[in-house]
């Protein structure tokens, strides 16, 4: 509306309200003060809807003009003032339309843990799938992995979409249909069997990014190696390795002493996250051992076999090994005796390796097994053929390990048994023999073949790889010092 138009409705407005409020002067001036004081808020209205936003010291103007308060006289006249035919409409907004497929269900996720007794079906239907997509999709996971080797405690990851109906004539109508199912059953590794374009299960392994880096540990030996190893932070199941490698030239029970150094560079694999998920190889170890260097350094034969060799490119295997049980105390030597139980002098062909019931007994050398079984006043006996010349014995066992009977071939290093107190024996220890030709000898005397000794190609290839083992060692930190401070 045109603000001179407005003017004139106004003036016409207020004479029709003076006559009715009445003839007398004070009555015209208040019905004067109400208009003037719409028509000064109706003014300011329309000037903000009619112009443009104005200067930030006119919107000052405007609010201050607006805050005033009214006089007495313009509450009196306001109150005076008939109500309105009409109650005010509130304003009416359009709702903006919402998209049906925006409005539709996310994709589900649930992660099941393997319980003791489950199998992959009972976990994938109390997860909420039906029975028909649940052997779909178990179908073709086999064709890449066996679902009988899921173990308690492995994670699965389901994926449902409600987007999808299953049948609804069926008994299972309104489940959402299971679309994914993921699982990684090793730290290199994550298996995924997923719908395809035709829908249809499909499976696939995909290899997981994994990062190796060195880890270097060293230290003065003051009481054993593990304990010292352990304290310089390297994990137990390396320092096993690393005795494991040493067992064919070390004692560990006479031959280190206090003051023998050690020193080892070991692989950690870590996975995308940063998080540890492996211990890798030893590429490298030293041990300083009555004033004499034990180095030796992993290396890949060209047949792709993996050897550990000295300075000289000699194999540290040997034929046998001399201590065939971990972490185990010497209790008793060859020699002639007082039995301890028949209670007379006796000869000792063996010796005595004494260890807590239940612990890992290995092969001395690869051969294959020529009895398992009980042997009179051993107990539970193993006897290993390990060439034409040499055979162990080990007598007091526990157990055999599963699948360890006659003819079957074994690996040096291998478990075969485990510590027990069986036959004629007076606690938990590891009786020990070795065969010579049919005749038993001290196996601490025994000098041992030694392995294989690289030529050529194969020993310039060995040089070129320790050399580069030897600066790695040199520029990976020490994990920690602790050992030394002591």
């Amino acid at each position: 509306m045109h603000l001179t138009g407005f003017g004139g409705a106004l003036r016409r407005r207020a004479a029709l309200l003076g006559r009715a409020f009445g003839s007398t002067s004070g009555q015209r001036r208040n019905a004067v003060a109400v208009m003037v004081g719409l028509a000064a808020g109706s003014a300011v209205a329309l000037t903000i809807l009619a112009k443009p936003p104005q200067p930030p010291e006119q919107d000052m103007a405007l609010q201050k003009l607006a805050s005033l308060p009214l006089t007495e006289i313009e509450r009196k006249a306001l109150a005076n003032l008939a109500p309105p035919e009409a109650p005010l409409q509130a304003l009416a907004l359009p709702l903006t339309r919402v998209s049906v497929e925006a409005a539709r269900p996310m994709i589900i996720q649930r992660t099941v843990s393997i319980a003791p007794g489950d199998t992959l079906m009972a976990v994938m239907t109390r997860s909420g799938s039906d029975r028909t997509t649940a052997h779909a999709a178990i179908t073709a996971l086999s064709k890449v992995y066996n679902p009988r080797r899921l173990r308690p405690g492995q994670e699965l990851t389901l994926l449902f979409d409600p987007r999808r109906q299953i049948s609804p004539d069926g008994p299972e109508a309104g489940k959402p249909p299971l679309i994914q199912l993921a699982f990684t059953p090793s730290v290199e590794q994550e298996i995924l069997v997923s719908l395809n374009e035709r829908g249809r299960f499909v499976s696939r392994t995909v290899d997981k990014p994994l990062e190796t880096r060195l880890h270097r540990a060293d230290g003065n030996i003051d009481d054993s190696l593990y304990l010292t190893a352990k304290r310089a932070g390297m994990p137990a199941q390396m320092i096993v390795e690393l005795i494991r490698l040493y067992s064919f030239d070390v004692d560990f029970q006479r031959d280190i002493q206090v003051g023998d150094r050690f020193e080892v560079l070991y692989e950690a694999i870590y996975d995308e996250r940063g998080e540890l998920a492996r211990y890798g190889d030893i590429l490298y170890a030293k041990l300083h051992v009555r004033k004499t260097d034990l180095p030796l350094y992993r290396f890949a034969l060209a047949d792709g076999n993996i050897d550990y060799f000295n300075d000289k490119g000699h194999s540290v295997r040997k034929a046998l090994m001399k201590t065939p049980v971990d972490g185990a105390r010497l209790t008793s030597r060859f020699g002639r005796r007082k039995h301890p139980i028949l209670g007379y002098r006796k000869m000792h062909r063996g010796i005595d390796f004494g260890a807590p019931r239940g612990t890992p007994v290995l092969a001395a050398g690869s051969g294959v097994v020529e009895v398992a079984g009980r042997n009179g006043g051993y107990g539970r006996y193993l006897r290993i053929r390990h060439n034409g010349r040499y055979k162990t014995a080990y007598a007091h066992l526990k157990s055999f390990r599963r699948g360890i009977k006659r003819g079957k071939r074994v690996k040096q290093g291998q478990i075969v048994a485990y510590v027990g107190s069986t036959g004629r024996s007076t606690g938990p220890h590891l009786h020990y023999e070795i065969l010579v030709d049919g005749r038993r000898i001290n196996p601490l005397g025994l000098k041992l073949p030694t392995g294989q000794k690289l030529k050529g190609k194969a020993l310039a290839r060995f040089k070129g790889v320790r050399g580069k083992t030897v600066k790695q060692f040199a520029e990976t930190p020490p994990l920690t010092r602790l050992a030394d401070r002591r």
